[in-house]
This record gives structure tokens, sequence and C-alpha cells, in this order.
């Protein structure tokens, strides 16, 4: 105690049930601000993955296939779970073999970026069936995270570059 005292620290106790209790001689306020942005950086890493939506028709435009198609990659790339459904019509609904098809094709197109979850089930007047992402939430925030700061700091260069080339002719002018 005598040496907190005099090195204007606190003792905390760290294990109080050991024997004997183990103390240690630290500035207890920095302490707690660095278990709170400990903290707080471990919930801003931890994300949750959502349950993202594509719709089809069963007669579907190949046009439109392809945009549905890059949707979807793009919420798997960001670590989100895609939910494929297709809503049947009238008579479609005599012909569940064509929208198990369909949805057989979007899984062999996405089969790069994520998983078949749950196969293709009727439900009602729709099929649907869950892709999975082969990464996680947390790993695609990270990378893209990664990849803005590569921007970054490619831009801060190019634009070094710039004022460097423009400051050139300026400063041989002055001479």
């Amino acid at each position: 105690m005598r040496l907190a005292q005099e090195a204007d620290l606190d003792l905390v106790e760290v294990a109080p049930n050991s024997k004997p209790p183990v103390v240690k001689i630290m500035d207890y306020g920095k302490f707690k601000y660095e278990a709170a942005q400990k903290e707080k950086e471990a919930r801003r890493n931890q994300a949750n993955t959502i349950l993202k939506e594509v719709r089809f028709r069963l007669k579907i435009e190949a046009h439109d296939y392809t945009t549905k198609l890059k949707r979807a990659e793009g919420f798997l790339k960001a670590g989100d779970k895609v939910k494929a459904m297709i809503l049947f019509r009238g008579r479609e609904q005599s012909r569940p073999e064509q929208g198990v098809r369909l949805l057989r094709k979007f899984a062999e197109d996405v089969a790069e970026l994520g998983t078949v979850e749950s196969n293709p089930t009727i439900d009602g007047r729709n099929m649907v069936m869950v892709v999975a992402p082969l990464k996680s939430k947390s790993e695609a925030k990270q990378e893209q995270n990664a990849v803005r700061e590569a921007q970054r700091a490619a831009n801060k260069q190019a634009a070094r570059e710039a004022k460097s080339e423009s400051d050139a002719p300026a400063a041989a002018a002055a001479e």
C-alpha cells in the first residue's frame, strides 16, 4: 500500500480468491478506460448476419435473372444470408419442378460465394431456398475495412504526388 501511495497509483486486487490475494499497482481510471475501449471495439467488430431476400418469378428473363444474381452475390460478399424465393401464380403452381430447377441453377451460380443451407421447399404459393455465405459477417466486414484503408492510402498518395507536381513549376517560376 505504501508503494502505491508513493507512486500516486491505486492498489487493485486482481485475484481475490487466491491465497494470498493477488494485487497490482496501477492507475485504476486508466485501466477502466482501456477496458471500456476494448469492449467498444469488440462490439463494433461484432456483426449480426441478416437474412436478405431475392424474389424471382418462374418465367424470368435472362437479364432480370443476372440482375437478381448480382444483387444476391453482393449480399453474400457482405456476409449476409440470402433467401431466394420464387413466386408462383395460377397454373404455375402445378409445375414446382421448374421452380426447383431455377433455384438449383441459382445455387450453382452463387456456389463460389455461398452454400445451400436449406433446400427448396414449397411454402404456400412460394418456393424458398436459403443460401449461407462462406465468410462470416465479421470476416467480410474486416476485409471491407482493409480495402477501404488501402483505397484511402492510395488516394492520399495520389494527392501528394499531384501536389508535388503542381508545386514544382511554381517553385521554378519563383527562382
